[in-house]
């Protein structure tokens, strides 16, 4: 079994954040350093089967269970039996560190990565294969477990991640919201369209409004990934609906208005729209 030593965190610096997780495991670090770098214990707990050169340099491969050829590959950056072991995946960088803790081990995930708002998923994700790592360790049956998305948008709220930005733009002002959501965009978009469909030069649907928000009417429709329309004063709003972090659609919200727009009033209202919205996904099956 895992234990948090303490709370999972996000820090985040220019375009890279960090993800800091500890688990507390009632075994020995050698025990646990078996589970980290062995492939065949690895492939019980870990989100991919690994094939790993164990030695600084060398190279970490990351299949998909009975692909031969790696989804993604990296190399090995930091090797010290049984303290530490970091390795790249693509762009990101994961370190393990393992020390002794009583009579088990602390271990200490450090995932660095690009990607701010798919921590989210990251960490639900993480958590899941901390859980199943420990099970493995206790010799019990390994389930990994699944998240109907509440444990994601736990860390959501945690970290902060749907907090949005105001921002200056040329000739006005812009606010901007980005999300990783639990659900596919066709069960967003209709979840968003709640059976009325946006059409262009109709009043846009009430789903995509926002209180304090004066709608306009559509000005450009793309289901199941994108609408904008206007709204006062001399301004636009645009959905988008883009590829995420495999756990649903990356939402991307704009608002955009003149020198004088109160954009941080709108913010503060497609934010608790949002949020109204994320809690409508996990209601929804993942297919319409």
């Amino acid at each position: 079994m895992t234990t948090s030593s303490r709370p999972d965190s996000l820090t985040t610096t220019g375009d890279r954040s960090a993800l800091r997780m500890e688990r507390r495991l009632p075994h020995p670090p050698e025990a646990v350093w078996a589970a980290l770098t062995d492939p065949e214990r690895l492939a019980r707990w870990f989100p991919f089967e690994v094939t790993v050169d164990l030695v600084p340099g060398g190279t970490i491969g990351f299949n998909l269970p009975g692909e031969s050829a790696p989804a993604a590959s990296g190399t090995v950056t930091d090797l010290d039996e049984p303290r530490l072991f970091g390795f790249t995946w693509g762009t990101d960088q994961l370190s393990w560190s393992v020390s002794p803790d009583g009579d088990g081990s602390l271990l200490t995930l450090v995932h660095t990565f690009g990607d701010q708002p798919g921590a989210a998923s990251f960490a639900s994700g993480w958590h899941l294969c901390l859980g199943a790592l420990g099970q493995l360790l206790d010799g019990g049956p390994v389930e990994a477990g699944r998240d109907d998305g509440a444990l994601h948008d736990a860390y959501v709220e945690r970290f902060g991640l749907g907090r949005g930005v105001v921002e200056s733009v040329p000739g006005g002002r812009r606010l901007r919201l980005e999300r990783q959501l639990v659900r596919p965009a066709e069960v967003v978009w209709d979840t968003l369209c709640a059976g009325v469909e946006p059409v262009p030069g109709l009043p846009v649907p009430e789903g995509f409004t926002a209180e304090k928000v004066e709608a306009g009417h559509v000005t450009e429709v793309r289901p199941p990934g994108f609408v904008t329309f206007a709204v006062e004063p001399d301004g636009a709003v645009s959905w988008e609906l883009g590829e995420g972090t495999g756990h649903g659609a990356r939402l991307v919200l704009t608002q955009s208005g003149p020198e004088g727009f109160d954009a941080e009033t709108a913010l503060a209202a497609w934010q608790e729209r949002i949020e109204r919205l994320a809690a409508q996904l996990l209601t929804r099956p993942s297919l319409p």
